[in-house]
């Protein structure tokens, strides 16, 4: 009898102790990892628009761990012979991430928190262009689109450049508008 019950109980004590490796094996495995970005990238580029000579011209640096922003800023600014325009966003705004899945591909929203504060901050209260900042930045492979819907952050020019950059090599294109 006592034969048959050292047997159930070491039975007991290995199901117990494998239970317990494969929890802490659980534990111990890291999370998927959360999508990240960092990138920085600057792009110029001179075409016509309406007979004239325009220059576009980009800097940025992403740098995101999931929803946390650990670095952002970007300057757009398009000019023409006579004149320019700006537009620009960084850490001092206020910005906020969020995550999208789409498939395979990584996607983020920034928005902010208090545009009417940041577009204030800047002195941006001569145009009425709102207070709407969304920026859309959506890696497909080793590419970067960068799509702006952000005209609070600009002075008197109605948006930021849409574009995109590769990642690895850094080398843009603009969108036609």
């Amino acid at each position: 009898m006592s034969s048959i019950l050292l047997f159930f109980q070491s039975r007991r004590a290995r199901l117990a102790a494998s239970a317990l490796f494969v929890l802490s094996a659980a534990l111990s495995t890291p999370a998927i990892q959360a999508q990240q970005l960092q990138t920085k990238f600057g792009c110029n580029l001179t075409r016509e628009a309406d007979g004239e000579k325009v220059i576009y011209g980009d800097t940025g640096e992403f740098k995101l761990d999931g929803d946390r922003i650990e670095a952002l800023r970007w300057e757009s600014a398009l000019y023409r012979p006579t004149h320019g325009f700006e537009c620009s966003i960084d850490t001092g705004d206020g910005p906020q991430a969020e995550v999208r899945q789409d498939g395979g591909k990584d996607n983020w929203r920034i928005t902010l928190k208090d545009p009417a504060a940041a577009r204030r901050q800047r002195g941006y209260d001569f145009y009425d262009h709102g207070m709407n900042c969304s920026i859309r930045l959506q890696r497909d492979g080793d590419r970067l689109h960068v799509i702006p819907s952000c005209p609070a952050l600009c002075g008197s020019r109605a948006n930021f450049t849409e574009l995109s950059v590769d990642l690895k090599t850094g080398e843009c294109s603009y969108q036609d508008k």
